[in-house]
């Protein structure tokens, strides 16, 4: 039922047509609804069904990188999904520019790859990372070396790795880095006209703001595309508790690698005495014998100890743990 008018709606809208204000024509086109094109050889081969059911699955995606990221980059990682759409192949490579980061991974035991396409200023800002910067992008792009390359081999073997989990409730993946491209032209993995999904994700890093583009292709997912949807989904989904999240993210932590130290004690000596020092020379500390040394983690002071040994290997004795407040 359409909308019914007041009196005072009808006499303003008589009067805007008298004066010329609204055009006749132009109101009857706007009503027209819109028509597109449908190209029947390039059928539409993904629902919006399987395309809502993707950005579920990539919101999961999103937030396991969020979570393991920061653990190489040291830097807060922040990614949700944008879009998703069908396009042909053609059309996916035609918007890429050179250099590129193309990450072609093989989504076995499916047939064929897909490919995780990252933003240059995200790129240039792990990199930047990475090597002990603070994350600035370049301001003008540039080709990668090879050590560069290398580097972000590693972040990306880590963002494949961890499709295996958001796709287990459709099948079990297990998704290997095949190569990386900085040329569009070289990653013709499948027919110009075939089509594709293309989920994008807003990846923000710190300041850094950029897109990551999954290309999804059709020939890949077609074994798998009738348990795609959102139904299957959530059927087969298991819940998971409070305490299995708290499990997994201590055991993410667990791997982590931090350095630690134990200072004996300290001294000043001469340049002369530095140089001149010869094996079984002493060098008298600030500390005594029987005094509990300090023991750092990073550079937070975080223990006292006594000095030992271990079998043939020197070692300490914690004797007292000391808070964030002492």
């Amino acid at each position: 039922m359409g909308e019914v008018l007041s009196q005072n709606e009808i006499d303003n809208l008589l009067a805007a047509l008298s004066t010329g204000e609204l055009d006749v024509d132009k109101m009857q086109d706007e009503d027209k609804k819109q028509v597109k094109n449908y190209d029947f050889n390039s059928p539409a081969k993904f629902s919006k069904e399987h395309l809502r059911t993707l950005e579920i699955m990539f919101e999961h995606y999103g937030r396991l990188i969020s979570t393991n990221l920061p653990v190489y980059l040291r830097k807060n990682v922040q990614v949700t999904v944008a879009s998703s759409e069908t396009v042909t192949f053609r059309e996916f490579t035609n918007a890429l520019s050179n250099p590129v980061i193309l990450g072609i991974v093989n989504f076995a035991p499916l047939n064929g790859t897909i490919i995780i396409d990252l933003a240059i200023n995200l790129a240039y800002a792990m990199l930047d990372r990475m090597l002990g910067g603070s994350g600035i992008p370049l301001e003008k792009n540039r080709d990668f070396s090879e050590i560069e390359l290398i580097i972000m081999q590693k972040i990306l073997i880590t963002m494949t790795q961890l499709l295996r989990d958001p796709w287990k409730n459709v099948i079990d993946i297990s998704p290997v880095l095949d190569r990386i491209e900085t040329n569009s032209q070289f990653a013709q993995v499948i027919a110009p006209g075939e089509m594709v999904a293309i989920v994008t994700l807003n990846m923000k890093i710190g300041d850094v703001e950029g897109y990551v583009n999954v290309c999804l292709p059709f020939f890949t997912l077609e074994d798998v595309m009738d348990k795609l949807n959102t139904k299957y989904w959530f059927s087969t989904m298991q819940e998971k508790h409070d305490e299995n999240y708290e499990q997994y993210i201590e055991s993410l932590i667990r791997k982590v690698e931090i350095p630690i130290k134990a200072v004996l004690g300290r001294s000043s000596i001469s340049v002369e005495d530095f140089i001149n020092l010869q094996v079984g020379d002493c060098i008298r500390l600030d500390t005594k014998v029987d005094n509990d040394m300090d023991i750092y983690v990073g550079n937070i002071r975080k223990f006292t100890a006594l000095p030992g040994a271990n079998k043939d290997s020197y070692a300490v004795r914690i004797t007292s743990v000391l808070r964030e407040e002492e």
